[in-house]
């Protein structure tokens, strides 16, 4: 099949200047897949592992926390990782929600937006995790949670 050589080519991604609301799209949408995946099959694990008895939920809790029951380095990169996924995909969310109903497409306005969205992820994941960890931070620094 030939090519029309009067009509242009799609740019490729080299073409365009890389923006916040790019980095946005994309994150939008690696986040709902990984939400989907990782957050399900995690909790569809924890789900089996409970209506599997004491030994089973014990193992599967043996994957995520320490003896002790505090988290360990497994736990923590998908909670975290889990937690900031749902931040960015809500936060993203709630921009595209906007846009939907007509406001936010000039260009200043969609880039400040998209990084609001960056931000408040991390933000919101920040305090998240140091709400969850106070007791722990406490006990390592010596003071009273």
């Amino acid at each position: 099949m030939s090519r029309n050589h009067s009509r242009p080519l799609s740019p490729h991604l080299s073409h365009w200047r890389w923006g916040a609301n790019m980095l946005v799209s994309i994150l939008h949408r690696m986040t709902g897949v990984g939400l989907a995946t990782v957050g399900g099959l995690l909790l569809a694990g924890w789900f089996f592992a409970a209506a599997s008895g004491e030994e089973s939920y014990a193992c599967f809790m043996g994957l995520l926390t320490v003896e002790s029951g505090a988290i360990n380095i497994v736990g923590a990169v998908l909670g975290i990782g889990l937690s900031w996924a749902f931040f960015t995909h809500l936060f993203n969310g709630l921009r595209h929600f906007v846009m939907d109903a007509g406001a936010g497409y000039e260009l200043q306005t969609n880039r400040r937006w998209a990084i609001a969205v960056v931000a408040g992820a991390i933000v919101a994941t920040l305090v998240l995790w140091g709400w969850l960890l106070w007791p722990a931070i406490m006990g390592l620094v010596g003071g009273e949670g």
